[in-house]
């Protein structure tokens, strides 16, 4: 049975449910507008070349989801052997208040975290999983992510708090 057929689920149906999300977390993942675009382009691309059947859109979401995550990597990593440099468009994008001042310092202490401690903190805190799903998506165990959950503050308190002195 394919879910997309079954149910009639069109890319399109797809892609409006779930871009903004996706661009949201390739974003935080790659700190460039066009990185983040180009993720989300080629995870609709294999989306629309699959061959796969899905239970439900919780399936299909959480598909996407690793698929993004897993680009964005992919692309970090062409990024670190190249030694390209990112463009910080958030910058440009939020007007110079005391909000948007805490909201980048919180983005660059979450950017500079490494992939998996970012990963459980997009997943729970940006998307509203909840622990169980959070580990269920990363494929670790419920420990597991909740030791993450706990480094990943940890880490982003102190790097927040260095910047405040």
């Amino acid at each position: 049975m394919d879910f997309k057929k079954s149910i009639n689920m069109s890319l399109t149906d797809v892609y409006d449910r779930h871009s903004d999300m996706l661009f949201r977390i390739a974003l935080t993942h790659t700190s460039c507008r066009e990185d983040a675009e180009d993720a989300c382009q080629d995870v609709f691309i294999k989306f629309s070349q699959l061959n796969k059947s899905f239970i439900d859109d919780e399936h299909i979401k959480s598909w996407l989801i690793r698929t993004c995550i897993n680009r964005c990597h992919d692309i970090s990593r062409y990024h670190k052997i190249r030694n390209h440099l990112d463009i910080d468009d958030i910058r440009d994008i939020i007007a110079d208040d005391d909000m948007a001042k805490e909201y980048l310092s919180l983005n660059e202490a979450l950017r500079e975290l490494p992939s998996k401690y970012k990963d459980i903190i997009i997943l729970h805190y940006y998307e509203g999983y909840s622990l169980e799903e959070c580990s269920r998506l990363l494929k670790i165990s419920l420990s597991n992510s909740k030791m993450r959950l706990m480094r990943a503050r940890e880490m982003m308190k102190i790097k927040i708090e260095k910047e405040d002195r």
